[in-house]
């Protein structure tokens, strides 16, 4: 069984920062792409950024300059520093990850519970 688990969301005035956590465990034979998505009230789930097992990593245009993803791929983490922070960043915000589950049968995408970040202006 596979699982992620988010840690380190919570309340910051705008202007802020913040650093999530991920940590995916169990029974996982390799992890390929890494993701933060989030979704704020009335609004669709959106990615933030994505980081391949490579390092090569992608970001919506409303977090470039502000977020930085990275992993560290020993010890199975996604990781999301988000500077700057501004009103408009609350909502829960996602763990995602592509992975070979072991025995390895076919590549999964697995889901944070999510964690709540909360900007106040």
């Amino acid at each position: 069984q596979v699982q992620l688990v988010e840690s380190g969301g919570g309340l910051v005035q705008a202007g802020g920062s913040l650093r999530l956590s991920c940590a995916a465990s169990g029974n996982i034979l390799k992890i390929n792409d890494m993701a933060w998505y989030r979704q704020a009230p009335g609004k669709e789930r959106e990615l933030v950024a994505r980081i391949t097992s490579g390092g090569i990593t992608n970001y919506v245009d409303s977090v470039k300059g502000r977020f930085t993803i990275s992993r560290d791929n020993v010890k199975n983490m996604v990781y999301l520093q988000m500077n700057s922070l501004k009103s408009e960043d609350t909502a829960v915000y996602y763990c995602n990850a592509k992975l070979l589950p072991t025995p390895a049968i076919t590549w999964l995408e697995a889901w944070g519970q999510g964690i709540l970040v909360t900007v106040s202006s």
